[in-house]
């Protein structure tokens, strides 16, 4: 496959304002000789929810982009919009990135790979017996297909919407076998006998400060996983740290799904390490 040697990407979602993803394409762009644009397209800022997303895709269509990331709220009500899904969007049944090519929109999902990426290098030999999911939207269906494949055994799904949680658990069961996800509901005795934690709500962004569960729950003996990374010390981390807990941050996940949309958009494959030094060089 030919590189091109000219790249236009751009971010659909909400509050990005402070998203580190174009600086991460656009530096990586520069190191591999490639003329690399990327934008962001916040739906805040422009006033406008996911129902602009059908007239956002033909404007990015028309000016030619290469390629787009898609984050909260928009990964799962983009699907109608496409006309292929990759093996791993299709079985999550979310999209952080779609290819524009040849008249095609393509959706793929690198979430999960770069979340399971950053949990094998950042939580190395944590037990994996029981966990505790907070959110079951886009992101924590392809965080909930991570963890199962990293080797959780169980994992308790908490939404707002129970039916949601529900709806993640029946899917994960179906490609991971009975029994190994469930919605959860009572988050206090489920959490106090769970190895793990992760959240995968929006919960802790500079936009929504706040814990996804009480402080009160955690305990030392539980690892913590994040994937908010503006600010990437959250409240949640910030309470799991000063209790000693093991924590994971929600950097490594940016980077790494970063890592694989860059090759998707660019066809070129980038230096992850390089990647990561830039992206941990940068404040926020």
């Amino acid at each position: 496959m030919t590189p091109n040697n000219v790249v236009l990407a751009g971010l659909i979602g909400a509050g990005i304002q402070a998203s580190r993803t174009p600086a991460l394409h656009e530096h990586e762009g520069d190191a591999q000789g490639l003329r690399y644009l990327y934008r962001l397209i916040d739906l805040d800022q422009l006033q406008l929810d996911s129902g602009a997303l059908p007239d956002l895709l033909v404007a990015a269509e028309r000016m030619n982009f290469t390629g787009l990331n898609i984050t909260f709220p928009c990964k799962q009500t983009i699907i109608p919009l496409l006309d292929e899904l990759s093996p791993e969007a299709q079985g999550i049944g979310a999209v952080n990135t779609v290819v524009l090519k040849d008249g095609k929109r393509i959706g793929h999902n690198t979430d999960c790979l770069g979340f399971a990426e950053g949990f094998r290098r950042g939580l190395q030999g944590v037990a994996v017996k029981s966990v505790v999911q907070m959110g079951a939207g886009g992101a924590g269906a392809a965080v909930a297909h991570a963890l199962l494949s990293e080797g959780v055994q169980r994992l308790s799904i908490f939404d707002v919407e129970i039916s949601r949680a529900q709806r993640l658990a029946d899917n994960l069961n179906q490609y991971f076998g009975a029994g190994r996800a469930m919605a959860g509901h009572d988050l206090s005795s489920t959490l106090a006998q769970a190895d793990g934690l992760v959240n995968t709500t929006p919960m802790g962004m500079k936009k929504l400060p706040g814990m996804p569960v009480p402080a009160e729950l955690l305990r030392a003996e539980l690892w913590v996983a994040e994937i908010v990374y503006f600010p990437l010390e959250t409240e949640l981390l910030r309470n799991a740290r000063a209790l000693g807990c093991r924590t994971l941050d929600g950097g490594s996940m940016a980077v790494f799904q970063a890592v694989k949309a860059f090759e998707l958009f660019s066809s070129v494959v980038p230096d992850a390490q390089r990647m990561l030094a830039h992206f941990q060089s940068m404040k926020g």
